[in-house]
């Protein structure tokens, strides 16, 4: 088998190695390193000589029938090249399960870098101010785009986006939830959200967990050049991205690598407020985010997060120690959630 492996993928690298040596020729090694950070989907590097591209697969447990959906992240990259906004180039999708045990895609390995932390440790203020202005920017460029154009007119269910995910994402948090799972302030936010559901008719395309970790920067430059992980995407409202995107600014350091309590101004970072501003004339808004968008966000982050939780439970873990970070993540978002509520009342 010509084939090496590092970080222990979760698949027989036989079968990957036959797939590829099928689709690409020739007698290179097959090499794979599993990647570090993300929560859903196991993500690897993939090498077989000159060649390279990223893998990415379900997990070998799912817990819901839509959960993972790998297939759409391969629609919309493949939907979206040539576009305003910039993704990796998708190159393969397989659903055969017989090869890796779950259905998997291979997309362009981008050379650039991914940084977890809001702060953008290691860049200078300058840097910092740019890169804002570029994930903003690029999130304005998503919701602008002619989705039906792109031939994603059925991407996302009829009815009121708002509604859909509050009972989507509240039955999601009913599955994950253990028996004796104590977050009372999520359940909270459920009661508080559902009394307050808005009607609107914006419809654009969202990528439904755009963040910093989810964004690609220039090696060198300042500036987005790929938008990772759309999992989660679909048609709907675009406030509901821009405060999932804005959460870092009432999160701590330590709860996903938020903003909360560190030297903006001194750092080069923009504030909530600027920020915000940036995206309205950016995208040309009509409408304003308001503490629903807000908690909504707060909401789908605590529930996602119950969610990592719960697969660790199930020993299906794509983040070391899924269990504890999940739930600590959990009442983290859960607790900033009520925080907003509180501060509206």
């Amino acid at each position: 088998m010509n084939a090496h492996v590092s970080d222990g993928p979760d698949f027989d690298l036989r079968r990957l190695d036959s797939y590829l040596r099928d689709w690409l020729g020739g007698s290179a090694t097959t090499d794979v390193t599993r990647t570090t950070g993300g929560m859903s989907n196991p993500t690897y590097f993939v090498t077989r000589g000159d060649w390279r591209a990223v893998l990415r697969k379900q997990p070998n447990s799912v817990l819901m029938p839509s959960a993972h959906a790998i297939d759409r992240e391969y629609r919309v990259l493949a939907a979206l090249q040539d576009s305003a906004v910039p993704t990796p180039k998708p190159l393969r999708y397989c659903e055969d399960r017989e090869i890796l045990g779950t259905p998997f895609y291979l997309m362009e390995w981008l050379e650039g870098r991914v940084v977890y932390d809001y702060a953008l440790p290691g860049f200078s203020r300058e840097e910092r101010t740019a890169c804002y202005r570029s994930m903003c920017m690029t999130l304005a460029e998503i919701h602008k785009l002619d989705f039906a154009g792109l031939g994603l007119g059925d991407y996302g269910r009829p009815g009121n986006y708002f509604a859909r995910q509050l009972n989507r994402w509240s039955k999601l948090w009913s599955e994950y939830r253990k028996g004796d799972e104590d977050n009372p302030a999520l359940d909270k936010m459920v009661l508080w959200l559902g009394e307050r559901v808005p009607v609107s008719e914006t419809l654009t395309l969202c990528h439904g967990d755009f963040r910093m970790a989810n964004v690609v920067f220039h090696p060198l430059e300042p500036r987005v050049i790929g938008v990772l992980d759309w999992e989660l995407s679909t048609l709907g409202h675009p406030l509901v991205d821009l405060a999932f995107n804005s959460q870092a600014w009432r999160m701590a350091p330590d709860e996903n690598g938020g903003l909360l309590g560190l030297p903006l101004e001194e750092m080069g970072i923009p504030n909530e407020r600027e920020y915000l501003e940036c995206y309205y004339e950016c995208a040309a808004a009509t409408e304003r985010l308001t503490v629903f968008h807000q908690v909504f966000a707060m909401f789908r982050g605590a529930v996602g997060s119950a969610g990592v939780a719960a697969r660790g439970d199930l020993g299906n873990n794509v983040l070391p120690d899924a269990t504890n970070v999940g739930r600590r993540l959990a009442r983290a978002y859960a607790t900033r959630g009520m925080a907003l509520i509180e501060s509206d009342r």
